[in-house]
């Protein structure tokens, strides 16, 4: 197996590249570098350049005996999608267009793609399984949704073989401190606490404690970044034992609220962590968090990292500097 990892000097991209290499596959990545890292793939052999350049996607594929790809390129910005939506649309739904038009003229039919939770929007209820109603609340959320269709269709009309991984909420750095988030082009929880913690940018806002939930603050399924890796290294696998087409939700199956991230970094990093209490953001829901039973089912993944493993890793590697 020799696989194409797009978007793979990003965050969760560079620790599923690492992992492959671990485990012996082949890899080349092709990335932009806009939002990627040429130190974070440790040396793994790099192309930069576009999904969106059909006949390089074809020669990097040619050239390299690509027998897959894992597909991380897009655009992830909630709310920077709701404001300048045009890149959203072009990178992330025609960019698979073109990503996969290149693929099929090299001979490559298996993708796996990162998808994402947002799918779901707000869920009436949890745990969220993978029959939900797919409800987009946002641009991003909803070129995830295109995605997903557009690969299906590639499926149906041209054989292409994929397995969408719906993950929920990535966080963490290696165990190791080589590799982790960047603070400064994310706004993701977890690096913002660690951001609070270790300079003074000032306090991370808590927004909202008024949910219906233990403690107010609102709750999510966060998911290690390493056990992330292992998952597509898992449907890599699946898919070259000829399992059928297939998509399914990545998460611990547990939820973990804003305050209690807050109360670990602090005992992790031996002082309260700065942070103000906000009021709710429109559309957020109390509580989201993964029914991962499927995943374990077909590709034999678990979560096998908690809250501690997280915020220990994240603390680690963003101490250094």
């Amino acid at each position: 197996m020799a696989v194409l990892v797009t978007g793979g000097a990003g965050y969760i991209g560079s620790h599923t590249v690492r992992r492959l290499r671990e485990a012996g596959v082949d890899t080349v990545v092709l990335d932009t570098l806009e939002r990627g890292s040429r130190e974070a793939l440790l040396g793994a052999p790099l192309v930069v350049g576009s999904i969106a350049d059909e006949a390089l996607v074809t020669e990097v594929c040619r050239e390299h005996d690509v027998t897959a790809v894992v597909h991380f390129a897009a655009h992830k910005s909630v709310g920077d999608s709701m404001v300048h939506p045009g890149p959203y649309w072009t990178n992330n739904v025609q960019g698979t267009v073109h990503l996969i038009e290149g693929m099929l003229a090299a001979g490559v039919r298996n993708i796996v793609f990162s998808s994402s939770a947002a799918v779901y929007g707000s869920p009436e209820q949890g745990p969220i399984t993978e029959g939900a109603p797919i409800r987009p609340e946002n641009v991003y959320a909803e070129t995830k949704a295109m995605m997903e269709r557009v690969i299906d269709w590639y499926g149906t009309t041209s054989g292409l073989r994929w397995a969408s991984l719906r993950y929920f909420n990535a966080a963490g750095a290696s165990t190791d401190s080589v590799i982790g988030e960047d603070w400064s082009s994310t706004t993701n929880l977890v690096p913002l606490v660690m951001r609070a913690a270790l300079t003074d940018v000032g306090p991370v806002d808590v927004f909202g404690t008024d949910f219906d939930t233990p403690d107010g603050s609102g709750v999510r399924d966060y998911i290690h970044v390493e056990d992330l890796a292992e998952a597509h290294l898992a449907a890599l696998r699946y898919l070259e034992a000829d399992g059928e087409n297939l998509t399914v939700n990545l998460g611990t199956g547990n939820g973990t609220s804003v305050l209690e991230i807050l109360a670990m970094t602090a005992e992790i990093h031996g002082a309260e962590v700065p942070h103000r209490i906000s009021g709710r953001r429109l559309g957020d829901p109390a509580t989201v968090y993964a029914d991962s039973t499927l995943a374990g089912r077909t590709l034999g993944w678990t979560a096998t990292r908690g809250l501690r493993e997280i915020i220990s890793s994240a603390y680690a590697w963003h101490r250094q500097g």
